[in-house]
């Protein structure tokens, strides 16, 4: 039986309701993984690497899905709330059109940028080859990896969580065949990761349009509209944060990839390649609480359930609170394996590896507070502190410290460095929940 929106959620709903979401994160996390132990494992550690100093730049690009999707469904569950459901259909629809024409205009500004964007990045005579293959093919795939980003969380405010996980599944599962296919068996090395990952993401919107395009019984459909600046500007500044959290992560993420140059080398890039699959598939526990439970908030929000507000942040803090600890713990136990899927074959950079993970999972049992915080004031539609505390977090601190901390511990400051981040950034978080307490009657 599916729970509403409207209901008042105990701590077993709110479990059941997010733990699809929750799952589909953590297995687009591990399907992404795939994609890094063939091409590590298939092709080498030289186009391991070549691949995770172009990803970044692509993920920038990418940004666009994350902003539409979790600004755009917090406005239209929040429109939904307030009793409008032909206004929320029609914004839908005119962000998901927008969508479109946006991605086709930035996968070709994309495929020209490439090439002098590796170079920017460090990359050498031997990795640019595969940097260059790799980013232009999956820049192709753009359109339908923005769709895909945003329909997870339209599938959210359309109460069919489930559905969501299904077609991440599926979508996750082809990669992985594809992988196999195309890198193991046809040989084609790092063109045939970017081929299974963009035909993946073809397969994940497919089937959510279909969805979308009927109209029976379903909360959200695509109508006949048009562009209306307000509600693209409102959408925009609500899904600023998760913008500039992966667009951050991506900036940051190619910082990181300088310094690991400069104080390792290529293997310094590949040991935080490995990091960021381990950190995906952990994170992706507190994204997928946090993207499940946008849309709940934002109904509550605009139906002025101030009660149910208050219940669901006091819930939430407390289940973070468990998940930490328990996400941190399992990543110290499980380093050394973690860092053997993709580097088996090399036994010092297994040990460069398995230390990275242990310092760097020590973040984690404080950055799901922080993702939260941003979340929750997504969801409450008030983009400014949601982007201010993502800003800082992921952009801000992350820089002071990545070359603050080197100077005092060389490699192993890099590795502390987001640990610091959301420490300070925690700081912040805490001030905007107290600062805003009176506004929005939570606390």
């Amino acid at each position: 039986m599916s729970i509403g929106l409207s209901e008042h959620f105990t701590y077993k709903k709110l479990i059941k309701f997010t733990i699809p979401t929750i799952i589909m994160m953590i297995f687009t996390s591990i399907y992404g993984v795939v994609d890094g132990i063939f091409v590590s494992n298939c092709v080498g550690s030289d186009a391991f690497a070549a691949v995770n100093l172009i990803m970044p730049a692509i993920m920038i690009l990418g940004t666009l899905g994350f902003m539409m999707g979790t600004g755009g469904s917090a406005l239209v569950s929040k429109t939904i709330g307030e009793g409008e459901k032909e206004k929320a259909n029609r914004y839908f629809s005119m962000l998901i059109y927008l969508l479109v024409i946006i991605g086709f205009i930035l996968t070709v500004i994309g495929v020209i940028l490439v090439k002098p964007m590796a170079k920017l990045l460090g990359s050498d005579e031997k990795m640019l080859a595969d940097c260059v293959t790799y980013g232009r093919t999956l820049l192709l795939f753009l359109v339908p990896f923005c769709l895909q980003n945003a329909f997870q969380s339209f599938l959210i405010v359309a109460e069919k969580p489930t559905f969501g996980l299904v077609i991440s599944i599926i979508s996750g599962v082809s990669n992985m065949i594809l992988d196999f296919l195309l890198i193991y068996v046809f040989k084609m090395g790092v063109l045939g990761a970017a081929l299974a990952t963009g035909i993946s993401q073809v397969i994940g919107v497919i089937i959510p349009i279909i969805y979308f395009s009927s109209k029976k019984n379903n909360i959200l459909h695509f109508k006949k509209t048009k562009f209306e600046l307000k509600p693209i500007v409102q959408s925009c500044i609500n899904g600023s944060s998760e913008m500039l959290t992966n667009l951050s992560m991506s900036l940051v993420n190619m910082l990181f990839n300088m310094q690991l140059m400069k104080y390792a080398g290529s293997d310094g890039v590949v040991a935080f390649g490995i990091i960021m699959y381990v950190s995906f598939i952990f994170s992706g526990t507190y994204l997928g609480y946090s993207i499940g439970t946008a849309p709940i908030i934002g109904y509550h929000y605009g139906a002025e359930n101030k009660e149910e507000l208050k219940s669901l942040l006091k819930k939430s803090f407390k289940l973070i609170a468990i998940t930490s600890v328990i996400m941190t713990g399992l990543a110290e136990v499980l380093s050394e394996l973690l860092a053997s899927i993709f580097v088996s074959y090399d036994e010092e950079l297994l040990e460069i590896t398995t230390r990275a993970i242990r310092i760097f999972s020590t973040s984690f049992l404080i950055s799901g507070f922080n993702i939260f915080s941003s979340s929750f004031f997504t969801a409450l539609n008030n983009g400014f502190v949601s982007a201010a505390i993502s800003f800082l977090r992921t952009l801000i601190f992350q820089v002071i410290m990545i070359f603050l901390l080197p100077m005092i511990w060389g490699i192993n400051g890099i590795w502390i460095a987001v640990l610091f981040a959301e420490i300070l950034a925690l700081i912040v978080s805490i001030g905007f929940l107290a600062v805003n307490k009176k506004k929005y009657e939570y606390a």
